[in-house]
């Protein structure tokens, strides 16, 4: 798999049908390891030991419904009080992230009220601040971490 712009994780991997899994510690299973799952794990990790946030506040490919349609978001991270912190859409590095990817992740937020917004390729990571009152996101160096909050 390509190298990301994240520090190095080390991954469990397995072999099946010639079939490539890596393990999801949030899942507790082993997922088919497709470009955006690769992001998508060095992400998780990258939140858990670079950015501090507990396991048990990080949910990861969920439905929700926006407009009547059913979305899955890639992962979301917890308040300890059960309200929505941060929204994480990953996409595979090939991808360039654009205005239709931060419409997308606007338009799931219409629905989860996350403080924070994090779009990334692995290789380019972008940060945005929610601001309701004025109905607009504000682009930010990196988020904080857990014992910033």
């Amino acid at each position: 798999m390509q190298e990301l712009n994240f520090p190095k994780f080390s991954f469990r991997f397995k072999n099946s049908e010639n079939k490539i899994s890596i393990f999801d510690s949030i899942r507790k299973k082993f997922v088919i390891l497709q470009p955006e799952e690769w992001v998508r794990q060095h992400c998780v990790q990258y939140l858990i030991n670079n950015k501090g946030y507990p396991k048990s506040l990080i949910n990861v490919e969920k439905e929700l419904i926006v407009n009547s349609l059913r979305k899955r978001y890639d992962i979301v991270v917890y308040n300890p009080n059960g309200s929505i912190y941060l929204i994480v859409e990953c996409k595979a590095p090939k991808i360039v992230i654009n205005q239709d990817t931060f419409d997308q992740i606007a338009r799931y937020n219409l629905e989860l009220n996350a403080t924070y917004l994090m779009v990334t390729n692995g290789l380019n990571h972008y940060y945005c601040q929610m601001d309701f009152e004025n109905e607009c996101y504000h682009f930010l160096k990196d988020i904080p971490g857990f014992s910033e909050r």
